[in-house]
């Protein structure tokens, strides 16, 4: 775990956005390769797309779990997907007391004003941290929970 956590730092600091961070280093510690990692991510980096919306870091975990616990039939359970999300999502809440963008960091990534505020105060780094925890509270959710009866 402590590897992957480390690696969407790495993915991260090397210029990629935080939900394309966290899929990406995820799904290289499963071994899975397409390529459409990390662009399926891309629209929700910057709390969706500079919207202030959800936190890119969070959907990114989101998008991971649903890649290790999704479903792949109409006939198979949505549950253990949607648990596993509950529990990552109330796990980054309670972390960070928030989930989306603009109440994480403190301004709107979608404004001029909220690009210079989020640079002058050095915000990168507190993304940074959530592109971390959320990986590890990624992996955590889909170690817990028991994969669909039927793989992909």
């Amino acid at each position: 775990m402590k590897q992957t956590v480390q690696r969407s730092r790495e993915l991260f600091d090397s210029g990629f956005y935080c939900a394309e961070s966290v899929l990406m280093a995820v799904a290289e510690s499963r071994a899975v390769s397409c390529k459409l990692i990390p662009g399926i991510a891309s629209g929700f980096c910057s709390g969706q797309a500079r919207t202030g919306g959800p936190c890119g870091a969070l959907a990114g975990a989101i998008l991971a779990v649903n890649m290790v616990l999704g479903r792949c039939t109409s006939k198979q359970s949505i549950e253990p997907c949607y648990q596993a999300v509950r529990t990552l999502a109330a796990a980054f809440a309670r972390r960070f007391g928030a989930d989306n963008c603009e109440a994480l960091i403190g301004c709107h990534l979608g404004t001029e004003e909220g690009q210079a505020y989020f640079r002058e105060n050095g915000l990168e780094s507190r993304c940074r941290d959530m592109v971390g925890v959320a990986t590890e509270l990624a992996l955590e959710a889909i170690a817990e929970t028991p994969p669909p009866i039927a793989g992909c």
